[in-house]
């Protein structure tokens, strides 16, 4: 079946059976390898893609779940302002991921800043509970999350006011 979808802001297509899984089609048709299919059970973290905005394991999802819907990658993520966003306010609570989970901390806030301009501490926790690293602890991740959320909100008042 082939299958059309928006993918980091561009229409794609690309032809999948139903047993195909999007991380696989992801690393090997688009030579995205931001997404690993390290636990397949969609319980690491390490497979996170954005789908409509929303956080989504890839490594269970069947490719065709992606039919008409936009997929957004750690690549594709990496290159707006909202990544800018919230690396700057990683950096400025002082986030340091070790590596295994850093994709998938940086694709949780911005689904949970997505939905939020003001995010509380519990809908950020529960947005991070996806990515089951610990090794940074929960506090400095909602002060990194919040102040990412601050930046993106001054940044759209300035082009709005502009």
């Amino acid at each position: 079946m082939t299958i059309h979808f928006i993918l980091n802001g561009e229409d794609v297509s690309m032809n999948a059976t139903s047993a195909d899984r999007l991380v696989d089609l992801l690393r090997e048709r688009f030579g995205l390898h931001g997404a690993q299919a390290d636990c397949r059970r969609g319980t690491c973290g390490k497979c996170l893609v954005l789908m409509d905005g929303r956080l989504a394991p890839s490594c269970l999802l069947p490719a065709f779940k992606a039919r008409g819907r936009e997929i957004v990658t750690y690549e594709g993520f990496a290159q707006t302002d909202e990544y800018a966003d919230i690396a700057a306010g990683f950096a400025e609570a002082g986030v340091e991921c070790c590596g295994f989970c850093d994709k998938g901390k940086i694709l949780a806030a911005a689904a949970v800043v997505e939905r939020s301009s003001r995010p509380t501490k519990e809908e950020i926790l529960a947005e991070m509970a996806e990515v089951p690293c610990r090794c940074t602890d929960p506090e400095t991740l909602v002060r990194g999350v919040q102040a990412a959320a601050e930046r993106r909100e001054g940044r759209r008042y300035r082009r709005a006011s502009q």
